[in-house]
């Protein structure tokens, strides 16, 4: 079910009601109650898929009794790895087989050797990547006895299905959310309120923003050697656009409808294209996958707390392999692998006061900056958005070239206009907000209730006026 569809618009208030209304008495009860619903909601898509993060929670909810009831280190180790095999192996085979086997049979043929294999036609499932991780994570913690194991199993299942945040994320940890499955939820109206405005914007960033850039993206990536340079530097801009509004704009829908129903997720977003780093770019882009790494491969691999050699091999290692996460293809490994490296210029040539720094002075060096940071990154999403290394080479191929000083041919003047008002209008607000949870969470409050009631007008009658009529999925919903 998309957040984005008719059917999410009846799902989310009769949902909303009835937790409130008739299933507030018991904790047990609402807890069950989500679990319901949150089957129902990925169901939606294919119910033939429910058995995985059905094997998920078992297998990890079991994991963790075992966790906490022996001491010897050999069995935790051994139900350490039954977690990690079986939630990885999912991950390995629904997403990585046809891959694995492709590169395999190349490989033997780069030698002549000829060998006869067998693909299978396997669908995606929607999130796995995203719910795999986020029960594998409270093993892990759990082996580290860095949380207390639950006994609960309602609590643990609506933890690993929770359906705001199921099918992209932010990837929460057990230490954050199980606990509020645990414990008595109320309504509070501010608490609410503040919801509904994080989903407007993210439905105004999804619906607005990234589907109209995504439609002439899809063009442009086509066939890109039929456009000029102009065009396709305004395509590689547009998205930037496009996978920012759309991933951020899941976020603040997720955690908005989260809210609805009194829980607390973590900001997964934070202005990520005012970095004026790469560095920063990546403390502030998909924070809940980036600190995912970070605490479970980063920082067991040694970190930055080695030799500089043992750390270039932790970061490469870092970003190769989350590249990998976001898809079976070589793009994707490039992108990460790239990333890695203008990562580790930035870091070992920048002054350690200019990484760490958090305030940013607004001078024309932090400008400066900021859109080179934002170029290399628009960059690095041409491999991220072409199917294939050809592709993404052939789309570099024409960036370059002297009819970059042309108008773009792919877009009339008065349509690239409304667009460009519309970023305008994102980065504004965006601008505003960028020391809170969300864009509007303070922001708007400022101004008088007419002014407040008639901008969120405003960004109701955008999304009536320029939406596609088709609901459009999530770009994350592939990963």
């Amino acid at each position: 079910m998309l957040f984005n569809s008719i059917d999410f618009a009846i799902f989310l208030p009769l949902v909303f009601l009835i937790y409130w209304g008739i299933m507030h008495k018991s904790i047990t009860v609402q807890n069950i109650f989500i679990i319901l619903t949150s089957y129902v909601f990925y169901g939606w898509w294919d119910w033939r898929f429910l058995f995985l993060i059905g094997i998920s929670t078992l297998v990890d909810y079991f994991v963790g009794i075992g966790l906490k009831t022996y001491d010897s280190q050999k069995k935790r180790k051994a139900l350490l790895l039954l977690s990690i095999l079986t939630n990885i192996g999912i991950l390995l085979f629904f997403k990585y087989y046809n891959f694995f086997l492709e590169n395999f049979t190349n490989a033997f043929s780069l030698f002549g050797k000829e060998i006869s294999t067998t693909s299978l036609q396997i669908i995606l499932p929607v999130g796995i990547s995203f719910y795999t991780f986020q029960t594998l994570s409270y093993s892990i913690d759990v082996y580290k006895k860095k949380i207390t194991p639950t006994s609960d199993f309602f609590a643990f299942t609506a933890f690993v299905c929770f359906f705001p945040q199921l099918v992209a994320g932010p990837i929460e940890r057990a230490k954050n959310l199980l606990p509020q499955f645990q414990k008595k939820r109320y309504f509070e109206y501010s608490n609410g309120v503040d919801g509904l405005k994080q989903i407007l914007w993210g439905l105004f960033k999804k619906m607005v923003i990234a589907d109209t850039c995504g439609h002439y993206v899809d063009i442009l990536y086509t066939n890109p050697s039929d456009f000029s340079s102009s065009s396709l530097l305004l395509g590689a801009i547009f998205f930037s656009f496009q996978i920012y509004a759309d991933f951020s704009g899941y976020s603040d829908i997720a955690i908005g409808v989260a809210r609805l129903f009194g829980f607390q997720l973590k900001q997964n977003f934070a202005t990520p294209y005012f970095s004026s780093s790469v560095i920063e770019f990546w403390k502030r882009w998909h924070i809940s996958l980036s600190t995912w790494f970070r605490d479970y491969i980063y920082i067991p691999l040694g970190g930055n707390k080695t030799s500089r050699s043992r750390f270039i091999f932790n970061i490469l290692v870092v970003f190769v392999v989350s590249g990998f996460w976001h898809g079976a293809s070589w793009t994707f490994i490039l992108w990460g692998f790239l990333h890695a490296v203008i990562y580790l210029i930035t870091f070992l040539f920048m002054k350690k006061k200019e990484i760490v720094k958090t305030k940013h002075i607004y001078t024309i060096r932090y400008v400066f900056n900021t859109v080179f940071t934002f170029s290399i990154v628009s960059f690095m999403w041409i491999f991220f958005r072409s199917e294939n290394l050809d592709i993404a080479l052939e789309y570099i191929l024409n960036l370059f070239s002297s009819s970059i000083f042309s108008f773009p041919t792919f877009i009339s003047k008065g349509k690239l206009l409304v667009i460009l008002l519309f970023l305008g209008m994102l980065l504004f607000i965006e601008w505003k907000g960028k020391n809170e949870s969300h864009a509007l969470k303070k922001y708007m409050n400022t101004y008088p209730k007419i002014m407040r009631w008639s901008f969120y007008s405003l960004l109701i009658l955008f999304i009536g006026v320029f939406s596609n009529s088709d609901e459009t999925p999530f770009i994350y919903f592939q990963f």
